[in-house]
């Protein structure tokens, strides 16, 4: 399986491995941004084939032991999900985070840059000079795109992840969120800590559908762990709980200093963690 790459609109770079898309913007001297977009091509044809030799050990739960993984990326996702391993979790739940972070590393190394973004899907990894700012959009529902919130990233917030769970999304949710955004301080940890809340945003009512994960995926790290495949309509009374449930992990991460906001959305009602000080008007539904 060959990689691609090309130039998108914009001048941005695009990049392309199997599962792993990447669409990459940078803001800088035209030769620098050049330099930057070159280092990216340059250590990506690596990252999956490495990810793949791992894959047994990634997919495994989080116990008592720190995986000793061996890839740059790899490494990356144990380091942000080991602070997790109180519950059920693996290093996969912050793959897209730390391939971001990967490639961003890469491009910053390699040329001085005013404003970088690495986009794997929606898990972004972002590079902000002092004085830089960068904003960005929540969209609820990927099936009806449209701009529900917006957050707007600073230098000094450090501010360096984004990323967003949910049901609805390209990977698979324990709960019944629309949509989970969480800003960290990087992309893995933004990613690790989007699934979490996202599997707590949850509560029992007929109307939600699950099945094994692996009835969809067949080597899917979840194995038999029943994950959300449908919502249907509920009360009012399950949305509001649901979304306490998940509210109260973004509060718990936040006051860890694991992540520094957090969106939240079901059925059209919205919630929002923030860390004290760090976002005047971190996002707004």
């Amino acid at each position: 399986m060959s990689h691609e790459a090309g130039r998108l609109p914009g001048g941005r770079l695009g990049l392309r491995h199997g599962p792993i898309e990447l669409a990459i913007g940078a803001e800088g001297a035209a030769e620098d941004v050049e330099r930057a977009y070159r280092a990216a091509e340059a250590c990506f044809p690596d990252i999956l084939p490495r990810l793949v030799e791992e894959l047994p050990l990634l997919r495994a739960p989080m116990g008592s032991s720190r995986p000793r993984a061996k890839g740059p990326v790899a490494r990356r996702m144990v380091e942000a999900t080991w602070p997790h391993r109180a519950v059920f979790v693996t290093p996969m739940a912050a793959v897209a985070g730390a391939v971001a972070e990967h490639v961003l590393d890469a491009m910053t190394g390699a040329a001085r840059l005013d404003r970088v973004y690495v986009n794997n899907g929606g898990d972004i990894a972002i590079h902000l000079a002092p004085g830089q700012s960068i904003a960005v959009g929540v969209v609820d529902d990927i099936a009806r795109p449209a701009m529900d919130a917006t957050a707007k990233l600073t230098h000094a917030s450090g501010a360096r992840g984004i990323a967003t769970s949910g049901w609805r999304g390209r990977s698979f949710s324990r709960g019944i969120a629309d949509a989970v955004t969480v800003v960290a301080k990087a992309a893995a940890d933004a990613d690790a800590a989007a699934t979490l809340i996202g599997n707590a945003v949850d509560t029992d009512h007929p109307a939600i559908r699950r099945r094994p994960a692996r009835d969809l995926q067949i080597d899917s790290d979840l194995g038999a762990i029943p994950v959300t495949v449908a919502v249907g309509d509920l009360p009012e009374a399950a949305i509001e709980a649901a979304l306490e449930s998940g509210l109260a992990e973004a509060r718990r991460l936040i006051d860890r200093g694991t992540i520094l906001a957090a969106y939240l959305s079901l059925a059209g009602s919205r919630r929002a963690a923030l860390s004290p000080g760090a976002f005047p008007a971190m996002i707004a539904a």
